[in-house]
């Protein structure tokens, strides 16, 4: 494929390039700006960069196309915990639901989810490759380096756990077939790189971009959507853990929670929505004149935006995993088993199991900071990881500090082995609901889907209810598109 005709340049400056740098961490861009012009100065590299974070939120080809928050929803929908409760509501996206839109190469949904990691890509190399010798100060260049290695890590990661085989590290080297590995654009097609390389990539780039931004403190109201040193140890935790680096995996996470507190119960049920709130560690901040309409991440999963889509098919939660949380856990309140306490839109419907975790901004207006990375995330890893790797007790703190927060009533956990690990897992899936790790946790974990004994999922809604573990089915397939111009590519199993 020809990468720079088939991911367009994306940049972005503000109309006054001379800002100073807070300025620029405040606003969002909307004009265009050529790769010669962004390395002109490192006031334009800023103003470049802010181009890259709204990549990450803006609208693309269809409604639900609205960068990571609506592929957070894609990867969840795969799994089995988010469930669309009513035979007469909109099937919008039940597609994913019945992985269906995955393994169709004509799908525009996994051409707009491959295109948009790309296009992160190739906007982070023409800043990786060229700011070197952009004029400025050279802390200015250290942070927008580190920011786009951050990305081009980042966005490989999520590439290579979709399209490739899961990482394995009982069979090292991976030399599985991963994804097309872009550290330089070009205009030549690339083949797939082997999964250990994918990887090995993932963490040069990550380890390149901490000591870049060490010292570098993010301004702004806009602040979170910037990587720090925080930002980077968090990718470097989830990597870990994917890789079964559980020493590696356990220490990043601690180093990225630092100088970040877990929420109040009272911000929990706040609606997911706030990126001032103080767990966040990395966050998109939707601002109040850019209406994202009917394609936000919030016109899909809220409970009170007026759209066909959340009035007549509100999300709900897999009935038996809601079931399974203490009463006590202030995240139960996240739902409603008889939908009756819900805000929901004019005219929407009560379910069962009905979702109020994520509010939009009102029924009328669907703007809402979307979540990325939370404290919350990064207890639940090192307990993981230190559970796998023999510290049990290591691993019960960490889930208990977490606990804690949310469940006055949570006492240490007394379980050893796979029963402390599923403990832990469990709570990964209540708190890191429509987040976006089903998938990609059961593809890492080497687990089956099973949705039976789930009865608010209904048969003529999801079609499918088990998948096999190792199945091909758990990769996804290549865009027709792809396929048609990277004569180098090769095609995941039909």
């Amino acid at each position: 494929m020809k990468f720079l005709k088939y991911f367009l340049l994306a940049f972005a400056m503000v109309s006054a390039l001379f800002s100073c740098e807070k300025e620029f961490l405040d606003t969002y861009p909307t004009t265009s700006v050529s790769a010669d012009d962004a390395l002109l100065s490192t006031q334009n590299a800023y103003a470049a960069l802010n181009g890259i974070h709204r990549i990450m939120y803006t609208q693309y080809d269809a409604q639900g196309q609205s960068g990571e928050g609506s592929n957070n929803l894609f990867r969840d929908y795969l799994g089995e915990d988010i469930v669309f409760p009513r035979a007469s509501g909109s099937t919008a996206y039940v597609g994913m639901m019945r992985w269906d839109d995955h393994r169709n190469v004509n799908n525009g949904n996994i051409r707009y989810v491959y295109r948009f990691y790309y296009r992160l890509i190739s906007n982070a190399n023409i800043l990786i490759n060229g700011i070197d010798n952009t004029p400025g100060n050279e802390k200015d260049r250290n942070i927008i380096k580190g920011q786009a290695l951050a990305y081009r890590a980042w966005a490989h990661f999520q590439l290579v756990q979709l399209w490739g085989k899961r990482y394995n590290a009982n069979a090292k080297p991976n030399s599985q077939s991963g994804v097309p590995l872009m550290v330089e654009n070009t205009l030549e097609g690339l083949p797939r790189a082997t999964v250990e390389e994918v990887y090995a990539q993932i963490n040069k780039d990550l380890d390149q971009a901490i000591p870049l931004l060490a010292g570098y403190t993010r301004a702004g109201s806009a602040a979170k959507s910037n990587f720090d040193v925080n930002v980077v140890q968090g990718i470097k935790a989830r990597v870990a853990l994917t890789q079964q680096n559980w020493a590696v995996a356990a220490t990043a996470a601690a180093e990225a929670r630092k100088g970040y507190t877990l929420m109040s119960n009272a911000q929990y049920l706040a609606g997911f929505n706030d990126i001032t709130n103080p767990e966040w560690i990395w966050g998109n901040r939707q601002i109040s004149d850019h209406n994202t309409f009917f394609y936000s991440y919030f016109a899909y999963i809220s409970a009170n935006f007026n759209s066909t889509v959340l009035r007549t098919q509100p999300r709900a939660i897999n009935g038996p995993l809601w079931e399974a949380i203490s009463a006590t856990d202030i995240r139960k309140q996240c739902w409603d088993k008889t939908g009756a306490t819900v805000p929901i839109p004019p005219g929407g419907a009560r379910v069962p199991y009905q979702n109020k975790k994520y509010l939009a901004s009102s029924s009328s207006l669907s703007i809402g900071d979307v979540p990325l990375m939370r404290a919350g995330e990064m207890y639940l890893i090192e307990a993981e990881a230190k559970a796998r790797s023999g510290d049990e007790p290591g691993a019960a703190q960490a889930l208990f500090t977490l606990m804690k927060n949310r469940d006055p009533q949570y006492v240490l956990s007394t379980k050893t082995g796979q029963a402390l690990i599923d403990e832990i897992l469990f709570h990964r899936r209540v708190e890191l609901w429509a987040e976006g790790f089903r998938f990609t946790d059961l593809k890492r974990l080497n687990l089956p889907l099973n949705r039976n004994g789930i009865p608010n999922h209904l048969a003529a809604i999801i079609a499918i209810y088990d998948v096999p573990a190792g199945d091909i089915k758990w990769e996804w397939l290549f865009p027709q598109d792809e396929m048609n111009t990277n004569l180098a590519i090769v095609q995941n199993p039909l």
